[in-house]
């Protein structure tokens, strides 16, 4: 890939905010839920179809845009550009905004999950076109730091959009479901169309650098030719079921007399606590791209995972939650720091460390029940939080003018998302909700062989893994 140059932090930001809007919707999506649920009167695995709706339009909309390459033969977000497939992105979940309009107005759920699969359906345009371009918007070896920045953002808006949801749908941040009017279902979907179209105006009147390959486009399935990129897909599929399998199945966990026997009310402000541990690892992460070094950089690396703690207590204690259960977890922040210090900003050690130390969480949650088990399966968010900006580079590198094709497909693989939560679900049908979680542990599993395998695999292919920086390939 050429760039022009690599002072484009404002060019980075910009497309951070398009992140902070993956998270606020799709956390968002826990609030919404509900309301469906009382609402269309469905049971819960009825009400589970908008997270499959949702999360498999990544796959399908990938797919779509892998198959229309193929057919034009040239690669479509080069053809229109990055900044260009952003904006359309964008306008498409704009339509699945407004389409949501109708559909509860008329009172189809059928026409709900549809237009669910828009909007995410739009989000899938977005990756694909801009993960290859943050990675791109300086050196190689800092892409990973670049990704944990947006991610971080991601993550911000993971936390606050269904604190927001829920003001704008209930009038506070407590209120149950059930109380949801049709009309503030409108303002909210009409305020998000809004904000999208506000954010393409944006980026349109943004001067962003383009990106483009030197390389003609070949049809065919030549990205699956790299071997990063195989084993990378299967870890992307993984890491996503892992990381939205273990919160969707942690309601459950807390309702049974060995976990707390929480009830429904109480069980959010730990669904919160995992989704804000996936903000703490990120925003610590996300240091280095700022060029720290030395004492400052340890100190800011303690600091601010705390800081970040702060945040998610702060936003439950507005909620209305019980924040006196987070103070153990305190103890888990400061690991997340020493592992980050120990990692170093490589990005395969990080990798492997954060995978072994997810496998550990998910034994100890499996050996142990009460409190420490809770903890330790809620770490995994901890865990889970840098494990994206490792894959994902790491995927793509050395695929040159395949890099975009290999994108869509590593974006398909957030299918993992619609089918390891079900599965886990079905598993505990049969063993029980606390031995399913045996399921996000395998996942782990399956990531610590990922990192071994794709660092043999860069080696012999010239590329340095923890450097992600090219030696004569």
């Amino acid at each position: 890939m050429n760039i022009k140059s690599y002072s484009h932090r404002n060019a980075l930001y910009m497309i951070c905010t398009v992140w902070f809007f993956w998270g606020f919707v799709a956390a968002s999506n826990g609030v919404f839920i509900p309301f469906c649920k009382s609402h269309f009167v469905l049971n819960q695995f009825q009400s589970q179809l908008i997270e499959l709706s949702f999360y498999g339009a990544y796959f399908i909309g990938s797919l779509i845009l892998w198959i229309v390459s193929q057919f034009v033969g040239v690669d479509i977000i080069d053809k229109i550009g990055h900044k260009n497939s952003i904006i359309v992105g964008l306008g498409i979940s704009i339509a699945g905004a407004l389409l949501l309009l109708p559909s509860v107005q008329i009172g189809s759920f059928s026409l709900i999950l549809i237009s669910f699969f828009v909007v995410a359906l739009g989000f899938s345009l977005q990756q694909v076109a801009s993960q290859p371009y943050i990675i791109a918007l300086g050196p190689a070896q800092s892409g990973t730091h670049r990704i944990n920045l947006a991610g971080a953002v991601n993550s911000t808006g993971t936390l606050l959009g269904p604190l927001v949801v829920s003001y704008i749908l209930f009038g506070s941040a407590t209120n149950s479901a059930s109380t949801a009017s049709i009309q503030s279902i409108n303002i909210l979907y009409i305020m998000l169309a809004l904000v999208f179209a506000g954010a393409i105006l944006l980026l349109w009147f943004s001067p962003l650098p383009k990106i483009t390959h030197e390389e003609t486009f070949e049809k065919g399935l030549k990205a699956l030719s790299y071997p990063q990129l195989i084993w990378g897909m299967f870890a992307i599929f993984m890491y996503v079921g892992v990381e939205v399998s273990i919160q969707s199945n942690m309601g459950e966990l807390l309702r049974q007399p060995q976990f707390g026997g929480y009830s429904t009310s109480q069980i959010s402000n730990f669904i919160s606590l995992y989704w804000g541990s996936l903000m703490v690892g990120r925003m610590t992460a996300s240091i280095s791209l700022f060029n720290i070094k030395g004492m400052a950089k340890t100190i800011l690396t303690i600091t601010i995972p705390f800081l970040s703690f702060g945040l998610i207590i702060l936003v439950n204690i507005i909620k209305g939650n019980d924040v006196s259960d987070f103070l153990p977890y305190t103890l888990c922040i400061l690991l997340l720091a020493l592992a980050l210090l120990w990692t170093n900003d490589r990005p395969f050690m990080m990798l492997l460390i954060f995978s072994i130390a997810g496998c550990a969480a998910m034994t100890v949650g499996l050996a142990t029940e009460g409190k420490i088990a809770l903890y330790a399966l809620i770490s995994g968010g901890l865990c889970c939080s840098v494990m994206w900006p490792c894959i994902f580079p790491s995927s793509i590198a050395g695929l040159g003018k395949y890099a975009n094709q290999g994108a869509a497909f590593l974006i398909m693989m957030i299918l993992g998302g619609a089918i390891l939560p079900p599965l886990q679900g079905a598993l505990s049908d049969t063993v029980g909700i606390h031995w399913s979680y045996i399921v996000p542990l395998l996942g782990f599993a399956y990531l610590v062989f990922f990192a071994i395998k794709v660092k043999s695999i860069l080696s012999k292919q010239g590329l340095d893994f923890d450097n992600m920086q090219t030696s004569g390939h």
